[in-house]
Order: structure tokens, then sequence, then C-alpha cells
């Protein structure tokens, strides 16, 4: 039997089709943004996509039109972005800026599906002081799921990125379950005859178009998953780049930024940034120095972190231009024949903000070996375990989270005291 899945806050549909080519349906995906919705519509035609606020909708309702009872979907997946902390002496479940949060929470509590997947970015783990990812966790424990809250490296999957995330997992089935086994177990090093390189990522390319509508044609060998046999590839053209931009990138050398180049050439911006100084005094340089803007990358390491700017920042490592759309998508594990719609900075904004289809998949693959049946030892919830980091040492901000989710793990049966 095929498991069924629903998409929150689905975006262009990464997640979607990482589940999708490990074996799920995902019947329904819901997104905010019109262009996100319209570029996922376009690559899973089968699924149902709207477009609305996960505050406002009735998953009730959902559950009718799906012809699905309560507690028979098998999984939900995608996570609300943290928007902020909270003020102090603000109860956290009453502050709207924990209203995505809380309706995620609301959508499982009405629909209990088996499992669940919640992405975030690392800084997850200590916003608000580590109350938010601990308010979150203890909801989920509330509503009988035993869950993980680790935090993963998706070059470990195959993804040829350094891209850090956080995962919240848990099932409601009493399945007490650890992570799926990376592929690498390399941190932090230089790995040439991997998957998880930018070279084995995008090498293979044809050379990029001068115009943004052509289609650029290709004959080559598909190397892996992430060639999908498609002989036309669009969005893979060089952007316009003007005569000062021209001459940084083309000083650069891989592993610099903007704070390598000759004075003359940094962006006024930059050198201001570069020099100022914070709240407390301390010069900026002392703290790591600005945001490094321009960024000529290795080919034999993963790439950075893709983002929505990458196509502006982020220089090819033997070419004098910034990295194109297509090699963008890539570089998340996007099939070529995924189509983005929208102007140029909506793509981008939906390949950077996407879960990168590989890392998906790894882990849909790991929990569908599980399964979606009962366990015998299943009961109340209860928080398995957690990874913060991978560093011996631990920030201050991340031992306050650790001690935070300490109390619900010792904490056996938590009272039942969720809102709503």
């Amino acid at each position: 039997m095929v498991p069924s899945a629903v998409s929150l806050f689905a975006g262009a549909g990464g997640c979607s089709l990482g589940f999708k080519k490990a074996g799920y349906q995902v019947l329904f995906a819901l997104d905010s943004d019109p262009t996100a919705v319209e570029t996922y519509r376009a690559n899973f035609p089968s699924a149902l996509c709207v477009q609305g606020d996960v505050r406002t909708f009735d998953f009730g309702m959902l559950l009718n039109d799906l012809n699905i009872k309560v507690g028979e979907l098998d999984i939900l997946i995608g996570g609300p972005p943290c928007q902020g902390f909270s003020t102090a002496g603000t109860k956290f479940w009453d502050d709207p800026r924990n209203s995505l949060l809380k309706s995620y929470i609301k959508s499982l509590k009405i629909m209990r599906p088996k499992w669940f997947i919640m992405e975030n970015v690392e800084g997850l783990l200590t916003a608000k002081g580590g109350e938010y990812i601990y308010e979150a966790t203890k909801a989920f424990i509330e509503l009988g799921y035993r869950v993980r809250v680790d935090k993963i490296y998706a070059h470990e999957y195959g993804v040829p990125q350094r891209r850090k995330r956080v995962l919240v997992i848990g099932n409601r089935l009493g399945y007490d379950f650890d992570l799926p086994q990376p592929v690498l177990h390399i941190h932090g090093a230089i790995f040439r005859k991997s998957s998880s390189t930018l070279r084995h990522a995008v090498d293979d390319l044809p050379e990029p178009s001068v115009d943004k509508d052509q289609i650029v044609k290709y004959s080559g060998a598909w190397r892996d998953e992430i060639r999908d046999g498609t002989k036309e590839i669009k969005d893979h053209f060089r952007p316009l780049i003007h005569d000062i931009q021209a001459e940084r990138i083309r000083v650069l050398k891989p592993g610099q930024t903007m704070k390598d180049l000759p004075k003359e050439l940094q962006h006024k911006s930059f050198r201001r940034r570069a020099n100022r100084r914070v709240m407390d005094g301390t010069p900026s340089e002392q703290r790591g120095g600005a945001p490094a803007g321009l960024k000529r990358l290795h080919f034999d390491e993963p790439c950075l972190t893709i983002t929505g700017a990458a196509y502006r920042e982020f220089i090819h490592p033997t070419e004098d231009r910034p990295l194109t759309i297509r090699e963008c998508a890539r570089i998340q594990t996007f099939s070529d024949s995924f189509v983005f719609l929208g102007n140029t900075a909506e793509k981008m904004r939906h390949i950077g903000n996407a879960i990168p289809p590989k890392l998906a998949r790894s882990f849909a693959e790991y929990i569908k070996n599980y399964g979606f049946l009962p366990n015998k030892k299943m009961g109340y919830g209860t928080l398995i375990g957690f990874t913060l980091t991978k560093a011996v040492a631990m920030s201050p901000s991340l031992r306050k989270t650790a001690h935070l989710l300490d109390r619900l793990k010792k904490d056996d049966k938590p009272q039942l005291t969720l809102f709503g």
C-alpha cells in the first residue's frame, strides 16, 4: 500500500519530491506564496495544492475532502518558519509571532497523522533561549508522539552542499527510532571522490546561455539520480555582470570572498559594514567581519548553503560568472526536469527555501522501513533523544536548550496541558 502524505508550508515542493521518489503519495499541499503554489502545481499535477493561510485553514474539512478518517494519514511533512522571539512576560502560545507553530500543532491535533517530520533552520535550536524548540517538542509529546530533535548535515546524506538543518520527527505508533545512517561520516573535510561535491553536481552541465529564456540542449551522459533523462535544461543562463563586478569576480580565487579583494574593488557598503561597531562597542571585524558578499567556490568540496542570494553571490569555481539558477537547483538536488515559475528572485527563493529532495528521500525511506502500523510499545509520547551539535564543546545558548530538552526527556509522562 502506498503511504499517504500531506505537505504544509510546501513551497515549490522539494520535500514532496523526495517523498514522491521514496514511493509516497502526496495527497495535498498548502502554501501561502502564490508563485510557489504555481510551481508546485506544475510539477505535481496529480496532487491538490492550495494557496492559503495555515492559521485559518480547516483541516477537519480537508480530511473529509480527502476521504480520510482521523488518524489514517501516514505522515505530515513540512515545517513552519520561526517568526521571531516572544517579548518578555508574554505567554508563549499567546504571542502572535508563534502563530504558525501553533497552527502546525493544531493541524497535528486534528488530523493525528501516524508520523510527522518538521524541518527548520538551525537557529530554531536557540530561538528565544531554547524556549521555541522546548515548547514545540513538549506539545508534540502531549499529543502522544515519540519525538527526536536533531541537527543534521545535508552533505552527509549525499547532498552536495554544506547545509545544516534541524529535523523534528515523531510518531504516535510506539516506535523508538534513531536517525538514518549517513552516506558519509566525514565532517568538515574535503572528499573529492564523493557524490557530495560541487563538481559532481554541476560539472557535466553545458555552457550556460546568455538569454534567460533560452532552453539549453544537452546530450551528455547522466551520472546519477539527480539526472532524470531530461535533454532540455531551463534556467541555465549567465546573468548580466557590470564592469566592476566582472573585475571583482576575475580577481577572486577559489575559497576567497569580498574581504580578500583589493580595497579599491571592495563594495563601499562592504567596507562600511566591515568596520561598524555593534551595540557593545566591538568592531565587526573582530566578530568575523561583515557578510562575505561574493564567494568563489571550490569544485571538490560541498557547496556553501544555497540561499535566495546564491545566484548573485556564489561564483563558479573555474568560470568568471555566478552560478546559474539551474546549477543552484542541482546543488539542492532538484531534477533537471523540475520547472520553476516566477521571476529570477522568486525562483531562487523557492530553491533556497526548499528541503533538498535527496535529503527528504533519505528520511522518507527510513520512516517507510519502520512502517505505519502500531508497535507493541504504543503508549504515551516522550522525547526519545536529541543531538544539537557535532562539536565536542557546546555554546552557552545550546547548553541552555540542552538543559530544557533534558527536562522533557526525564519527565516520563508530561501532564496534558496543550492549548486549545
